[in-house]
């Protein structure tokens, strides 16, 4: 019985020991087949596997997001969308050493372009560049489909998504509207911490560049894996969807700027229309004018020379960014100045004889001889007398009390519109002239600035937010083009322009 129990309990043992050496031994064989495998992928064949990861890539397109669209201040048809096209871009140092002519001259030919065209923007030291040169932009769908079945054929070609802008209401809006571009290389410089690339559309005047980070929207990307030749590998991508970017509406209403346009004619000057409660400004017009839509081809170089070129500066939005003599408008802030500080009775009368003599020189009023006759205040500014006007403000103010009006009038100072590059014209004082020019102020000097000539100068802007402010008895409010931005989607409003003073007048009411 014993002897039968060793017997048992020696044939467990070895069976335990059996087994043990087994599984060690496919430990050693499995973990001998992996060395040889590992050795022949690193050693044997790594090349083969070298030579196939070099001919995967990562490809990884921007997706631009749709700027934001302009409403006019009722937001029912927008004044500014975007048409659908697409760029093409061509990475060269994706093109097998030796392909590139092939590749440019077939590229071109789908294009409808020369190749001199591709190699005029891919010089020769730039050929081994993996840098995304933009070849066309504008190019339509059907293109974009050619340029698909080919793309076998055209190893580094690739295209994105580019809408052009279109501006549905052209004239006199281009000044408040504005246009857009490529990036340059300078204003990268500021912008690219603010999200900005190479590929992106920035405005460049107009609400277009004053709202710029509003209307741009967040741009999207879509990675996915290519072969050499460009050929997508898999349906596999990952796409982080653009964000549209933010519609706005302004103040403008569409229908009181085309009838201020017209009033406006060929000539070449600037109207303004806003409300004096508000500062909202309802029709801004500025002759002549440009159109926004002949920069979003691909002449827009060419476009944009001829208009910088000419001679009538039709870029000039003359409402805000020239200064101009105000000229009898002046008057208003005269007859103010005059009321306030009680320095004629208002029912004293002047006589005009059509001129006034001071020293050597004869000053003609505008109606000639035999002049208006004896003038009262109301009647010298119904009438627009100029010698009722050269009279009091050289006898009555002078040039310092004449200067301070015009300030509290907030001429001579920034009107802080929301549209980019605005003049603040000049007010003008005897110590001013003495400093600038050594000279002494002399009466004719108040004369002259008396009825708004001279070395006063204004814009037109100032001039309508004269007239708000005798509306508003001493209030200015801030002008302002911008009304609301909405969601491009749902259409609700994020935001609405509140009502700002920007000056609020001492002058006795």
């Amino acid at each position: 019985m014993r002897v039968n129990e060793v017997k048992t309990k020696a044939g467990i043992s070895l069976n335990k020991e059996s087994k043990l050496v087994v599984l060690s031994l496919i430990i050693v064989v499995v973990f001998g087949i992996y060395i040889l495998k590992l050795f022949s992928m690193q050693v044997l064949e790594g090349e083969v596997y070298r030579e196939q990861s070099e001919n995967l890539s990562s490809r990884v397109k921007t997706i631009p997001a749709q700027r934001g669209e302009i409403y006019d201040r009722n937001a029912t048809v927008p004044m500014v969308v975007n048409t659908d096209s697409f760029a093409v871009d061509l990475i060269p140092g994706e093109i097998p050493s030796g392909d590139y002519d092939t590749v440019a001259f077939k590229l071109a030919a789908i294009l409808g372009i020369g190749k001199n065209t591709i190699d005029a923007k891919i010089p020769s030291n730039m050929r081994r560049s993996f840098t995304a040169v933009e070849i066309k932009s504008g190019v339509p769908f059907s293109i974009i489909s050619d340029i698909a079945e080919n793309i076998t054929d055209l190893p580094g070609v690739s295209w994105r998504s580019k809408p052009l802008r279109n501006y549905v209401q052209t004239g006199s809006f281009s000044h408040i509207l504005g246009y857009v571009g490529d990036i340059t290389k300078e204003e990268l410089k500021i912008m690219y911490n603010e999200g900005y690339s190479n590929t992106s559309i920035v405005g460049k005047t107009g609400i277009e560049k004053q709202y710029d980070s509003l209307l741009q929207g967040k741009p999207g990307r879509e990675s996915s894996t290519v072969d050499v030749s460009g050929k997508l590998l898999s349906d596999a991508s990952t796409v982080i969807a653009p964000e549209m970017g933010k519609n706005l509406v302004l103040t403008i209403d569409s229908r009181i700027q085309t009838l201020t346009e017209k009033a406006l004619g060929d000539r070449v000057g600037a109207a303004v229309v806003l409300k004096p409660a508000t500062g909202e400004i309802l029709a801004m017009v500025s002759y002549p004018f440009y159109d926004s839509n002949l920069f979003s081809s691909e002449s827009g170089s060419q476009e944009y020379e001829k208009v910088a070129n000419a001679t009538n500066n039709p870029f000039l939005n003359r409402a805000i960014n020239a200064v101009y003599p105000p000229a009898s408008t002046f008057k208003v802030v005269m007859s103010t100045a005059l009321i306030s500080e009680d320095a004629i009775p208002r029912d004293k009368k002047i006589e005009c004889t059509g001129y006034i003599t001071y020293g050597d020189r004869d000053f003609h009023c505008h109606i000639g001889r035999p002049g208006h006759g004896f003038l009262d205040m109301q009647n010298a500014l119904a009438q627009s007398c100029n010698v009722y006007y050269w009279t009091t403000g050289r006898d009555n103010l002078g040039i310092e009390l004449i200067s301070s009006y015009a300030q509290e009038f907030g001429l001579g100072k920034p009107l802080e519109i929301d549209l980019p590059g605005q003049a603040t014209g000049f007010v003008p004082t005897a110590q001013w002239k003495e400093r600038r020019y050594h000279e002494k102020w002399l009466g004719g000097d108040t004369m002259s600035t008396s009825i708004g000539q001279g070395y006063l100068t204004v814009t037109p802007l100032h001039m309508a937010n004269v007239v708000a402010m005798v509306v508003n008895e001493g209030t200015i409010y801030k002008p302002h083009i911008l009304k609301e931005v909405r969601d491009p989607v749902t259409g609700e409003v994020i935001s609405s322009i509140q009502p700002e003073v920007l000056h609020e007048s001492t002058i006795d009411k």
